[in-house]
């Protein structure tokens, strides 16, 4: 049974996150720290669930459950982010995601993401592409991360892991989002990159810049801030890029790219789309995995003492996290013709949202889906790397820097003790945290 409170104790060394006030992004959403009204009480007609209010209190559940018990294939006239569709049962989702002939993730019909890009600032990026330019880019990019790296990767992040949780404060309280799971995420990411090591922040600030454009507390100056910082970013790496060609060719991503037969005249955006993309796969979904853990093994005390019982379940804990946490809520695709889904009938042009935060909890699919198991025996058959053609090309790295962080925390801690709710990321795209405070108990 999950415990619906956390232990709160009092540690002033570490205050909950400021957020601070902000009109509303549209007519309707709510203002921060209001009340979120139960699905119940919502017309379904014009129900929407892209509200960041509705995210930041992690108050979206109701919703994606009575859109799959009403209304599965459901539109929503009017949005911040435009009129969509949402589709939100698994087997509905496989079937629009692995359809790339009917439905488009190409930038030149909107990409990836709900709303319409800047004009005059659009990034094309390989998983915003159909065929054949996606699968050209993506094979590009894929000796990266593939099984041979890997196994050159894994003492890497091994030794960085026990370094890292041994200069851990045992006893004290700390942030665990910023201390541990930035900082492991930031680490590789700068290695794939092959990017300044003692600069690897930059990539954090920039991985939460891209999706924060309209969060006075991370981009306090909106559009035109928002458009500097990424043109930082192109700067930035516009001139690894130029560098890396003038070199011969390693295995790092950037390499990779300025080599490559299909890429290494990408124009200056492309760059930017493709970097860009690379920052947030690699680092926003693996760090709020770690994080979400945590949370759950404190959550579900039971499933952590069945952990210490048998760590062999780690590989499939993980899966079951990925599930449970789901770390990009939804993938964008656009009908490039008129598509019959259920009931409905999706017109070309329009934008439709595959929530995978729903089809993972989706009762006709998993067996209690709310539930935290991590011997789950379906756990790997989540949705949260996407299937088809845009599966997650860097999924099983992930996978293996979370094994890695849960061999080296049972090796050194009886229990990590979470001291408060976290605090959630505000916005339906990157589902995640921004602090939660631990206290590390050690083995006795």
């Amino acid at each position: 049974m999950a415990a619906d409170t956390v232990h709160s104790i009092d540690h002033p060394a570490l205050e909950r996150p400021k957020v601070s006030d902000r009109d509303p992004l549209h007519e309707g959403y709510l203002r921060i720290g209001e009340e979120v009204p139960p699905a119940s009480s919502l017309d379904l007609k014009t129900l929407d669930v892209v509200d960041p209010e509705v995210w930041r209190q992690n108050k979206m559940w109701d919703r994606f459950d009575r859109l799959r018990k009403e209304d599965p294939v459901h539109y929503t006239p009017d949005s911040f982010v435009g009129p969509y569709w949402s589709v939100t049962t698994y087997e509905d989702i496989m079937a629009v995601d692995t359809d790339h002939k009917r439905f488009s993730s190409s930038w030149e019909h909107g990409g990836i993401t709900l709303g319409e890009p800047l004009e005059d600032f659009e990034m094309p990026m390989f998983i915003a592409m159909d065929e054949p330019r996606h699968s050209e880019q993506r094979k590009t990019v894929q000796p990266a991360v593939a099984p041979n790296m890997l196994k050159e990767y894994e003492p890497l992040i091994r030794s960085r892991t026990q370094g890292l949780l041994d200069s851990l404060p045992v006893g004290k309280p700390f942030d665990w989002v910023d201390t541990v799971s930035i900082e492991l995420t930031t680490m590789m990411l700068a290695t794939l990159f092959d990017f300044p090591f003692e600069n690897r922040r930059q990539l954090t600030r920039w991985s939460d810049v891209v999706t924060n454009m309209n969060n006075p507390d991370i981009c306090p100056g909106g559009e035109e801030q928002w458009k500097r910082e990424m043109l930082e970013c192109l700067t930035t790496f516009m001139q690894i890029y130029q560098e890396r060609q003038a070199i011969p060719q390693k295995n790092d991503l950037i390499s990779l790219l300025a080599h490559g037969e299909k890429t290494k005249n990408m124009t200056p955006m492309e760059l930017l789309g493709n970097v860009i993309l690379l920052i947030v796969g690699g680092n926003d979904t693996t760090r709020n995995t770690m994080t979400a853990s945590v949370w759950a093994l404190n959550k579900y005390p039971e499933q952590f003492e069945k952990l210490k019982g048998d760590l062999s379940l780690i590989p499939n804990m993980v899966s079951e996290t990925i599930r449970w946490q789901t770390p990009l809520a939804f993938m964008r695709r656009t009908a490039l013709e008129d598509v019959q889904l259920r009931d409905k009938l999706i017109k070309k042009g329009e934008q439709v949202a595959m929530w995978y935060i729903s089809g993972n909890r989706d009762e006709k699919f998993w067996d209690k889906p709310n539930d935290y198991i991590i011997d789950r025996a379906d756990a790997r058959r989540h949705l949260s790397f996407g299937f088809g053609i845009h599966r997650c090309v860097g999924n099983r790295l992930g996978e293996l820097q979370l094994q890695i962080l849960w061999q080296e925390l049972m090796e050194r801690f009886d229990h990590i003790e979470v001291l408060d709710e976290p605090s959630y990321t505000a916005g339906a795209f990157v589902h995640g945290y921004t602090w939660m405070p631990v206290i590390l108990h050690p083995k006795k």
